[in-house]
């Protein structure tokens, strides 16, 4: 299962920004992860959650935003969601496509309490 291993990559990349001491203040991070990037979501979701009991970021849930594959022709430059390897363009009909999007997975944000309770993004 490498959700784990993605899923401490997360928190390592969250640590990298939020000291262990303001751990407490991490409400909620989002990555987005691609439709092609082979994450099962419930998985990462899971680990997630497993990886960050017993640490200052326990509380932290985490946020997954599915982002669909994206394919580009090369003959109309035109942009549409397709997941398939060999798609035509929908507005030319070339085979000249090439993936474009949907293959990663990001930490896009870090949600943090104020110390007073005030909901602040970073």
């Amino acid at each position: 299962m490498h959700e784990m291993g993605l899923a401490a990559s997360v928190l390592d990349i969250v640590r990298q920004y939020v000291p262990d001491a303001q751990g407490p203040l991490v409400r909620r991070v989002e990555v987005r992860v691609g439709e092609l990037a082979g994450v099962q979501t419930e998985s990462l979701a899971f680990c997630f959650e497993a990886i960050v009991r017993g640490t200052p970021f326990e509380q932290a849930i985490l946020a997954i935003e599915l982002v669909p594959a994206l394919r580009v022709c090369q003959a109309c430059g035109e942009r549409f969601p397709s997941p398939a390897m060999l798609a035509p363009c929908p507005r030319c009909g070339s085979d000249r496509t090439r993936l474009e999007g949907g293959t990663d997975l990001r930490v896009v944000d870090v949600e943090l309490d104020d110390e007073v309770g005030e909901r602040v993004a970073s």
